[in-house]
This record gives C-alpha cells, structure tokens and sequence, in this order.
C-alpha cells in the first residue's frame, strides 16, 4: 500500500537534489522550492466531453476534443491548447428525419500562450473561489487563468478573438472519516471556462468545460503517479 504522506516526502527529496543540482541560472533553491511547496507537474493533457446551454445559437452542442497544459512554475507561466469537435445534440435535432447532416458539425481550436498559473492560497484568484463547485466535491487543485484565441474550422471565428479564461486542475485527497483503504487521484479533474465578457460565451456558453485529466508528466519522470490512481490508508 502506498501513502500520500510517504509520497509527498520522497517527492520532497527528489525537489530537493533537483533544485540544487540542476537550478537555471540565476536561481536559488529557495526559490524553487517557495513557501515550501512541492513543484507541479510540468505537463497535463486530457479529453474533454460536455454540452453547451441550450440558449446559444444553434445548441445544445456537444463538445468533444483533447486538451494540453505545460507549466513554467518557476516563472509562474503556462501554454494551453485544445482541439474540440461540435455539433448540436442529436435530442435537439430539429430534422424529421434526424438526419445528421443537420446538426452543424465543425471544429475549434484554442491556444492561451500568457497563461498565468495560481497556486497561493491568499492569491484572490484560488481555486476554491474561482472554480467550479462539483459533486463530489473537490480537496484541491491549481488555476490558470490568460487569453484564448480560438478558430472556427480553422479560421477566425464569427463571434470574434479573444476571450480571457479560467483553466481549473483539481483532485482529491483522502477522507479523515473513511476507515480502511481509499482510491485517490491528486489531479483529476479538469474545467475550462470563459470569464463574464468572453466573445466565445455566444457560442460555448458561460458555465465550465468539464473533462478529465488523463496524463501528467515531470521534467524528470515521463510519467507522474499525481494523476493515477494512488492506493491509501
């Protein structure tokens, strides 16, 4: 069986050899490790799956797609992208027939290339206030916020460029009140939402993106166990 705690520690060792080992010029192990708090991973990627609200323009759609998030923590900076599909939801198709020639597919692609990545929990911009609330709910998590310019079958889109975002990682964490092993998964979740004022809320809608978290990777590690499964007691 594998603990959080133990896990946590031995990342704490590694961060530790790795800061003074291999520190870009200039910068100190203190601060690569600030306040004390272990390094994100540098890579997410994932699959997203949901539906517009049914008040935009030609929806409900249904979105499908994946998405890639690399971090720059030590200068607090992250890229984003995503490739989605659309098309309205076959329930809502208006066609006697269903045909599925009628329900307006096509394709978006998104990049946010001045990302800001939110981690402190004094920051006002924290993950419990500036992500959605799910059921189950959440135990943590980080935010990236930055400016989306998005295509519409690979060109500018009618509702216009850009759009500021919120990006939201979140996870969860064992239960104090559950007795005997748990299943764990650190980084989970993911939501991408468009903030009040966005174009792209004409066309996406203004509640959040949801999908999952499907691979997370370390400068020196191909595969981090943070969005994995963890076995804990």
């Amino acid at each position: 069986m594998k603990s959080k705690g133990l896990r946590a520690a031995r990342r704490g060792m590694v961060l530790a050899l790795a800061a003074i080992t291999a520190l870009p010029l200039g910068l100190s192990p203190a601060t690569a490790l600030a306040g004390g708090q272990y390094r994100l991973p540098t890579h997410f990627g994932g699959i997203l799956n949901d539906y517009t609200p049914a008040s935009v323009a030609g929806g409900p759609y249904e979105m499908h797609g994946k998405w890639s998030l690399e971090l720059n923590e030590a200068r607090g900076t992250a890229t984003f992208s995503a490739e989605m599909t659309m098309e309205t939801a076959d329930f809502a198709n208006t066609d006697a027939n269903h045909d599925p020639t009628k329900l307006g597919p096509h394709t978006h692609h998104i990049s946010v290339s001045d990302g800001v990545i939110h981690t402190d929990p004094n920051d006002p911009t924290h993950w419990q206030t500036a992500c959605p609330t799910l059921k189950p709910p959440m135990a943590g998590g980080f935010v990236v916020t930055g400016t989306a310019y998005l295509t519409g079958n690979g060109s500018n889109p009618s509702f216009g460029n850009p759009s500021p975002v919120t990006i939201c990682i979140l996870g969860g964490a064992p239960s104090a009140t559950v007795v005997g092993a748990q299943a764990v998964v650190e980084f989970s979740n993911f939501t991408f939402t468009f903030n009040t004022g966005a174009r792209a809320i004409s066309h996406f809608g203004a509640q959040a993106i949801n999908g999952v978290v499907s691979q997370c990777e370390r400068l020196w590690s191909p595969a981090s166990t943070d969005c994995r499964v963890e076995i804990v007691e």
